[in-house]
């Protein structure tokens, strides 16, 4: 077991970086401004700051619909109108945040990647600000 887990984590590096389509550096610019939502709308950001599993990218539902895919050093930036949520990070098991959103209040998760049984699992974590932005300012804006 110890040396599947070892060959896993060998290939995962060897096997270079997942692809996602990427926003133009004007978008990516103007997501890192955190400018507040308007009123009527709150603001998500979901970000994956780490390299670990950087070959596999992560699917993100919210409300079951699909609003992009994560790499390592992505984020997804999605305009959500107040009241509850559901986001999804989609992976070897599922794993689900509950998001009441208030008018005009911006919401930071991370996606933290860990390993699993037969392929990478995530976990999503509810964020404070400073410590988002200062994450998300060194990833790249998904598409």
């Amino acid at each position: 077991m110890k040396a599947l887990v070892l060959a896993i984590i060998g290939a995962l590096a060897l096997g270079g970086c997942a692809s996602v389509p990427m926003a133009n550096a004007d978008l990516d610019a103007k997501a890192k401004t955190f400018v507040a939502p308007g009123t009527g709308h709150a603001t998500l950001y979901v970000y994956r700051n780490e390299s670990f599993g950087g070959a596999i990218k992560m699917s993100l539902l919210l409300d079951n619909v699909a609003i992009g895919d994560t790499g390592p050093h992505t984020f997804v930036m999605r305009d959500m109108t107040p009241g509850k949520h559901a986001l999804v990070s989609k992976s070897e098991k599922d794993d689900t945040l509950e998001i009441d959103a208030q008018d005009g209040q911006t919401y930071y998760v991370w996606q933290e990647v860990k390993m699993g049984v037969w392929a990478a699992r995530s976990q999503l974590h509810a964020e404070d600000a400073k410590t988002a932005q200062e994450a998300i300012r060194d990833c790249k804006l998904v598409q």
